[in-house]
């Protein structure tokens, strides 16, 4: 399979500097307050469902707003752009009957996405900038059962996912992602039918992207929602031999230091973080101002934990910004070269020998 040059460029990229990806986009679209109308567009106008908070519909009937919130990102400093197209899969869509434009959506929200980057590429030339196409973890997950009398019960199968990322992925590398970014991962079972129709995509389409994983540590357990530590999460999903492993989302910066680090101490490849702007208040926002993040953040880097680094819900261009300022002068993490070991997983790691 083909890499592009792309592949080679944020190798390089990687190697040279901690690279900053993007903060929130769902809390820079609440920003402008739509309403049904906005969201529906000329388009969907008479659309059947209400169609409010679909966030990912955004890049068909507001691509003007999608492209300016990733050139706001990138003008702060983020070298990495997420695509806006999270819940952008069949599973996720059928709660707005929108099924049928799953691809429609990750071609354009791709598109849009590589008009900002290479927008920033030709005035920064010496700060390549590249897109991350975004694949969430769907609202169903593959090892809970949703029914607590009958824990055998699944709402979701393996090929079902797998099926739904495969169109989702294929939309992203046809619109121009430089990378796949599977994140949010709460079920690894999830992440891994996202990896498998990852791959492939590539075999398909005769390329290979770079695959960024990060999962989520939901609260001070220390685990995924489906189980796992960190390590153990890490060992269920080696063999893709991401190009990073990281976390985001649910925990701010200041509680998920701990989960960073175990990821730091045993990952052979790259580390990536971007927590939440702190947690949410009484009212469901986030308090955490950009120096507080930026501050929070920066131990990180200068005790060798991350390569990359950015922001999750309730962060924006500010928070983004001064990030950036905070880490531009510490060396990334060194890759480790571990000893060659038998390596498994279940909730817990084992590591024979």
């Amino acid at each position: 399979m083909k890499r592009l040059a792309s592949y080679a460029a944020l190798e390089k990229a990687a190697s040279e500097r901690i690279l900053i990806i993007d903060g929130a986009m769902g809390t820079m679209i609440q920003r402008h307050k739509f309403q049904e109308a906005d969201y529906r567009g000329a388009r969907f106008k008479d659309w059947p469902r209400d169609v409010k908070g679909n966030n990912d519909l955004l890049v068909l009937t507001q691509p003007q707003v999608i492209q300016e919130i990733h050139e706001q990102y990138l003008a702060a400093g983020a070298d990495i752009i997420e695509t806006n197209t999270f819940n952008a899969q069949v599973i996720s869509m059928a709660d707005y009957g929108m099924e049928a434009l799953s691809y429609e959506i990750n071609l354009a929200a791709a598109k849009l996405a590589r008009a900002a980057a290479d927008k920033f590429d030709k005035l920064t030339p010496g700060q390549p900038r590249f897109v991350a196409g975004a694949v969430g973890p769907t609202n169903r997950t593959a090892s809970i059962s949703p029914q607590v009398n009958d824990p055998g019960f699944r709402n979701i199968t393996f090929d079902e996912l797998r099926e739904a990322y495969a169109e989702q992925v294929r939309g992203l590398v046809k619109g121009g992602a430089d990378v796949i970014l599977i994140e949010t991962i709460f079920d690894t079972l999830n992440a891994k039918a996202a990896g498998y129709a990852t791959l492939d995509v590539f075999e398909e389409l005769g390329i290979e992207l770079p695959i960024m994983l990060s999962g989520t540590i939901t609260d001070r357990s220390g685990r995924t929602l489906s189980g796992q530590t960190a390590e153990a999460f890490y060992y269920s999903l080696r063999h893709l031999k991401p190009f990073s492993i990281g976390l985001n989302c649910a925990l701010g910066a200041e509680l998920m230091r701990p989960y960073v680090a175990e990821l730091a101490q045993v990952a052979e490849c790259r580390i990536s973080a971007y927590p939440n702007a702190g947690l949410p208040n009484a009212m469901g926002e986030y308090d955490e101002t950009p120096d507080d993040m930026a501050c929070k953040t920066e131990p990180w880097a200068r005790d060798g934990l991350l390569n990359i680094i950015g922001g999750c819900c309730g962060s924006t261009p500010d928070h983004i910004a001064h990030i950036a300022d905070h880490v531009k002068g510490y060396p990334p993490r060194p890759i480790p070269k571990r000893a060659p070991k038998m390596r498994l997983s279940g909730l817990e790691p084992f590591v024979a020998g």
